[in-house]
């Protein structure tokens, strides 16, 4: 194992949760397998494992900021945790039914998916969630946000719990659209959320037997360093100034992941697929913010006012 490289990983990724909440799980998972070659089960294991530390220095640090919506997070957790354990149980039975390689292609081809969703969700967020309208807090948590929040965390904590990919990203567009929190609250309310819901995951891999100890504690030595520099710069850095290129990333991980499980897909593919999609989204966008700024179409403005007040 190449420690100082593990280590840089660490750090790297580190900062991104710091700075975007985003990009634990849907990074680590494949440079572990993918540089590495980790079998995908310890990939996914010491990942949250790692991850759940990393996320509660994160967590701490934006909630002395001020930055985090305890109640959201709270709620969240109580549909989260639960489906995390759902997921690990579902990856331990699927192991025996499976077994070798079938297994791994399945997996491999799980995290793939879990990539693909959150790589599009992070380039959604970025580029046609900016509108208006956003809030420090719900005033009145009443009970449809309280089930809204519930609901969320159960799907996003079973993709946690099976694949390790996807609760930063997917939460983080769950707070804009339903909650329409202010940037920096949604990012730190991600964070802090997930720290509660890596620590239940990561103890359930771990007495599964699929944390590999050594792995996590190197990464955590450049992981730690990295998350505290990217907490502070959340706080500085231009909104949306990383997402698009790391919704990128996320794609071509993707495609790498189902090459890496037996998918014919050529290596030109991996690295122009996710570039063309970046493209077109940010075209859509630009042709969007157009028609939205051309006085001659009242329509547009007043369907535009109407939803946000909705």
């Amino acid at each position: 194992m190449d420690w100082p490289l593990v280590i840089a990983f660490g750090f790297g990724v580190g900062m991104l949760v710091g700075m975007t909440g985003i990009g634990g799980g849907s990074l680590m998972t494949p440079l572990l397998i993918l540089v590495l070659g980790t079998a995908p089960t310890t990939a996914i294991g010491t990942d949250l494992a790692y991850a759940a530390v990393t996320k509660t220095l994160g967590g701490w640090r934006h909630w002395r900021r001020g930055s985090v919506d305890m109640t959201i997070a709270l709620w969240l957790a109580v549909g989260s945790i639960p489906g995390a354990l759902g997921g690990v149980e579902v990856l331990h039975r699927l192991e025996k039914a499976l077994g070798g390689d079938s297994f791994d292609t399945f997996l491999l081809t799980a995290v793939a998916g879990a990539l693909f969703v959150t790589g599009i969700a992070v380039l959604a967020r970025a580029l046609f969630m900016s509108s208006g309208g956003e809030r420090v807090t719900v005033e009145h948590f009443q009970t449809r946000h309280k089930v809204a929040a519930i609901l969320v965390g159960v799907s996003v904590g079973f993709v946690l719990g099976l694949t390790s990919a996807g609760s930063g990203a997917l939460i983080a567009v769950a707070l804009i659209i339903i909650f329409r929190l202010t940037p920096i609250r949604v990012v730190g309310t991600d964070v802090f959320h997930a720290a509660l819901l890596l620590w239940v995951a990561s103890l359930a891999h771990l007495f599964s037997g699929n944390v590999d100890l050594l792995l996590a504690g190197n990464l955590l030595l450049g992981s730690l360093p990295g998350v505290w520099i990217g907490s502070n710069l959340a706080f500085k850095l231009p909104e949306n100034a990383l997402r698009p290129t790391l919704g990128i990333v996320l794609l071509a991980a993707g495609l790498a992941l189902l090459k890496k499980a037996g998918a014919d897909i050529p290596v030109s593919v991996i690295f122009i697929g996710p570039i063309a999609v970046a493209i077109a989204a940010y075209a859509l966008h630009r042709t969007r913010q157009r028609r939205e700024e051309d006085p001659s179409q009242p329509t547009l403005t007043t369907d535009t006012t109407a939803t946000e007040q909705a």
